[in-house]
């Protein structure tokens, strides 16, 4: 069984497609619109189950969110890095094995409190002195401690408030929680590693659903080869029309007619569309007829988080060999990190990470200002660092 057929697989019941099957004289024509992995993973089973599929792409290559970039001469994901969850529960896994593809491990079953282990994280302040590392883990215990309270105050309040008000409750009503001078800046840099996990900031995290989700066991693995294999591998064979914008879909009797920023048409029995959130919210798709009130709304109320990387390739490593070097600061806002991708590949990279307000703010920045930024950040803890020898990638 190849990688392919491991995945469909995996995601199709077989007696869901079978009945299908029994349904139709013909195999039904689909439209999928966009090619990220969700539109990937949906054209590859329904493809792979017989239905004739056409993939349609605004940009000029596949992936989305999934960017593998090759510019330093190694992959550097710029989108998407890491499986959460490397078990078989999850679908990737499997398809990941299967192509042989490295996963490195950077942390347990913990998703939005730590998603790598402390021993591998080195801290500094902003004068550049190492936080020790028992501060470090005794601030990361009573983050524990807080966050379990916060459960407390959403059971007492029915209306949804910030995750950061919830903790300004908690240490109100727990004051031997509070964490002072250095303390206080370690403490602050958990709360900015969760908004890295949002990629959102804590004072619009929801308290009713920060830690719903469901966390796959397996831990969590950084993708050494990049995510760039799976991508190609989901998208073998299948016809994927690059430059395609949708700007319309028309939904008729028995048929669906999917218009592109050109004027050409395409016509099929069904759509699925998986267009980033954004476009969306933008109404760059025209639907005739219109949405629904309640998908439109659904829409308009879903957030959207941001988080920007900037990739720095150096000479020769000059940093310690931990995963994660973090710079702590008064303020979420103020803390940063870089991931040390030279302990995961070998190679000498180091990817700033930004989320939140503060990747919208790195925006309006140019290029060479975003890099100058990172490497001001970086000389904060090695004053000696030696200037990148590449073009920062940026994304």
């Amino acid at each position: 069984m190849d990688a392919k057929e491991l995945f469909s697989t995996n995601l199709i019941d077989g007696t869901v497609t079978s009945h299908i099957k029994r349904q139709c004289n013909s195999p039904p024509t689909l439209i999928v619109i966009g090619a990220g992995i969700s539109g990937i993973a949906a054209a590859r089973c329904l493809h792979d189950a017989s239905f004739k599929v056409i993939v349609l792409e605004s940009r000029d290559r596949i992936g989305g969110r999934i960017y593998t970039d090759y510019s330093f001469g190694c992959p550097v994901d710029m989108g998407a890095s890491w499986l959460h969850g490397a078990c078989n529960e999850n679908p990737l896994a499997p398809l990941i094995r299967a192509l042989g593809l490295t996963l490195y491990h950077t942390g347990g079953d913990n998703s939005v409190i730590f998603d790598h282990d402390l021993e591998s994280c080195m801290l500094f302040n902003i004068d550049g002195h190492q936080v020790p590392q028992h501060i470090m883990m005794e601030v990361g215990d009573t983050y524990k401690r807080i966050l379990a309270e916060t459960v407390k105050v959403r059971d007492e309040h029915p209306d949804d408030m910030p995750i950061l008000q919830a903790i300004s409750i908690v240490l109100n009503r727990h004051p031997e929680l509070r964490q002072q001078g250095l303390a206080h800046e370690v403490l602050q840099w958990y709360i900015c590693r969760m908004e890295a996990w949002f990629a959102s900031d804590a004072d619009i995290i929801p308290l009713k659903t920060w830690d719903q989700e469901h966390i796959l066991t397996g831990g969590h693995g950084l993708m050494v080869q990049g995510y760039d294999p799976v991508v190609k591998a989901l998208a073998n064979d299948l016809d994927i029309r690059l430059n395609h914008r949708v700007t319309k879909i028309s939904d008729g009797y028995n048929m669906v007619m999917v218009t592109v920023e050109d004027g050409r048409n395409f016509v099929a029995d069904a759509v699925i569309v998986t267009v980033p959130i954004g476009i969306l919210k933008a109404n760059l798709i025209e639907f005739s007829p219109k949405l629904p009130h309640w998908k439109a709304e659904a829409i308009k109320d879903i957030g959207m988080g941001n988080e920007n990387k900037i990739a720095l390739r150096f000479d020769a490593v000059f940093w310690p060999n931990v995963e994660v070097l973090g710079i702590v600061a008064p303020t979420s806002y103020a803390c940063g990190y870089f991931l040390n991708l030279h302990k995961a590949t070998g190679h000498p990279i180091l990817v700033y990470m930004a989320a939140g307000k503060f990747a919208y703010d790195l925006e309006k920045l140019s290029d060479e200002s975003a890099a100058n930024f990172a490497m001001q950040q970086l000389k904060k803890m090695f004053p000696d660092a030696s200037k990148p020898v590449s073009s920062p990638l940026m994304l």
